[in-house]
């Protein structure tokens, strides 16, 4: 190997190197995993949670604190007392009202567990004010010179108040001095929730009220913020989607008015998301930083004026629950403004969002994502068969030219300029598309990104399992060969997290190697040779349902190649001797 390639070959080494360890930090260098804002001026709200030592931030999101865990389950036990709340009890979401403000803060999600086991409960959303999880929804006025409910006003529920699909629920509030104030719920099957704001004037004089709404919650329970998926603030404004900002910008800067009309805004996580969404007409929002990690989506409706003997209303709908990617078109197909891109899909949404309802009909006729993720791909690559055809064909002819090719080496190799001028020329006259084996490869590019994005965003992927210690297609192999599959105690960093299944993934790409031809650089043969060992780290620390669909992959090109070299045998015969060939020089070197 001449001294330019031994140069090449080491630095490609050294890159790769370089990828391997530095790339979760830099990650984390460039878009911070944990956001800490600066403590800025507490307004008059509810009670921050104490701090206390976190834990680090999951993918998921959620308490990642051992203390901060215990804490919570003490505090709902206190704070979730029945006699001073009103019920929920619906199809999509359970949990209670709690009297004093009118605040939904206890919802939990009926159709997902809290943890993979499936006797961890109900996933939570809504905690009450002071508890290391707080998260709620809060409606109410504000006015000059009124007496108007606040966060610690104590409303008033017909006896044996429950709120369901089917039962409404209307709370009230007497200011004693000729106002009466309502919180009107309902509730839909999903995850939906409205809330009417009612005020009777019954005094002699006209008063003007301004409805106001506001979602309050921690960022100790927020998931990861990373460069492709976002985690903190977001809404759609003028019919346009806004994944921004994130809680660091919110935090310095206090405030931070949206610019235009909000469709709806709130706060997002990975798979959950709490979204305020207002009635059409004059509406104003935007975010806050109260310090303590937390923060409020605000939204403020225009005065209203109420004369005596009046009543005036403003209804606002609340969505609180997974990121189910049908139950979020259905919400657009009802008027909500692009609520269905309220998931992060980015901007190649065309083509991820087809693959998404593609394995979501497999799933419905295979009843497992893993072998739905199969079926997948056994599709693809029967999409792409002909291609592989014409990539054979495309090989063929490059070997039938490779003497003419080898003679102009030889005969330029002082000249590599013109080498190279002489070997474009060749291909032209011979018909020949030197790229066309790479066209399958650039073809699959697309439909695994589109997989990657849908196993990590889609909520209806999260803890489906495939088969043995496969328990959550979303996540990566829990078994890592580095810790003997958890028999000893430490978990390795991600990119040393090699499993079974990142095995395989390697052992397979360097099988599909060993069947194609050699290539005539020796620099790019031993690229091509540490390859498979390479992506086989790169990609250990990816879901799981992703080395399935590339290890199926991979076994599939293998059995076409051995398909197409069947249909070829002067090829698989050129193919072999070029290998014995090329083993006999490294011998030699």
């Amino acid at each position: 190997m001449d001294t330019n390639n031994s140069r090449n070959l080491i630095l490609a080494v050294v890159l790769t190197a370089l990828i391997l360890l530095g790339w979760e930090a830099g990650m984390r260098y460039f878009y911070p995993n944990a956001n800490k804002p600066a403590p800025v001026a507490t307004a008059s709200q509810s009670p921050a949670p104490e701090p206390s030592a976190t834990g680090k931030p999951t993918r998921e999101g959620g308490l990642s604190s051992e203390a901060d865990k215990a804490l919570e389950a003490k505090d709902l036990q206190s704070a979730l007392n029945p006699a001073s709340r009103v019920a929920i009890d619906a199809p999509g979401l359970s949990g209670s009202i709690n009297l004093a403000g009118g605040v939904i803060d206890d919802l939990s999600l009926r159709r997902h567990t809290a943890a993979l086991a499936k006797d961890s409960g109900p996933q939570r959303l809504f905690s009450p004010a002071g508890t290391p999880a707080q998260q709620f929804a809060q409606f109410g006025w504000t006015g000059d010179n009124l007496a108007l409910p606040n966060a610690q006003t104590v409303w008033t529920a017909p006896a044996g108040a429950k709120l369901t699909d089917k039962t409404p629920v209307t709370l009230s509030w007497d200011n004693g001095a000729g106002l009466t104030f309502t919180l009107s719920y309902a509730i839909d099957q999903d995850y939906m929730l409205t809330v009417t704001q009612g005020v009777t004037n019954n005094g002699t004089a006209p008063v003007t009220v301004k409805p106001v709404a506001q979602l309050n919650r921690t960022d100790k329970t927020a998931s990861i913020d990373s460069w492709n998926v976002h985690s903190g603030p977001f809404g759609a404004f003028d019919g346009t989607v806004s994944f921004g900002p994130n809680y660091k910008d919110v935090s310095e800067a206090g405030t931070q008015a949206n610019a235009g009309k909000p469709d709806w805004l709130g706060f997002t996580d990975i798979y959950w998301m709490a979204t305020l969404i207002p009635e059409k007409g004059q509406a104003s929002s935007d975010f806050r930083a109260l310090g303590n990690g937390i923060f409020l989506a605000d939204l403020f409706y225009a005065p209203q004026a109420v004369a005596p003997g009046a009543t005036v209303s403003q209804a606002t709908r609340l969505f609180a629950g997974a990121k189910e990617s049908q139950v979020l078109d259905r919400y657009e197909d009802q008027g909500v403004a692009h609520f269905g891109l309220a998931i992060d899909w980015g901007w190649f949404r065309w083509f991820e969002k087809p693959i998404f309802l593609l394995l979501n009909k497999l799933y419905g006729l295979a009843g497992n994502f893993g072998v739905a993720i199969i079926l997948l791909t056994l599709i693809v690559r029967g999409i792409m068969f002909p291609v592989a055809q014409r990539q054979f064909a495309s090989m063929a002819a490059m070997k039938a030219i490779q003497p003419k090719m080898k003679a102009i080496q030889e005969r330029y190799k002082d000249d590599k300029a013109k080498q190279q001028e002489e070997i474009m020329a060749l291909y032209k006259k011979e018909g020949v598309n030197p790229l066309a084996g790479c066209l399958p490869i650039f073809l699959q590019i697309p439909v695994f990104f589109a997989l990657y994005k849908v196993l990590i965003l889609s909520v209806e992927m999260r803890h489906k399992p495939f088969a043995l210690w496969i328990q959550d297609l979303s996540a990566p192999d829990p078994l890592h060969i580095l810790n003997l599959f958890g028999l000893l105690p430490f978990t390795p960093p991600a990119f040393l997290g090699i499993g079974i299944l990142a095995l395989l993934l390697g052992i397979t790409m360097w099988l599909q190697f060993k069947l194609n031809p050699a290539q005539m650089d020796p620099a790019q043969q031993q690229v091509f040779a540490l390859m498979p060992w390479m992506m086989m780290f790169i990609m250990a620390p990816f879901a799981a349902g992703l080395l399935i669909y590339w290890i199926t992959s991979n076994v599939l090109t293998i059995g076409q190649q051995k398909f197409l070299y069947a249909r070829h045998p002067q090829l698989k015969a050129q193919t072999d001797k070029e290998a014995a060939d090329h083993k006999r020089a490294k011998a030699r070197s």
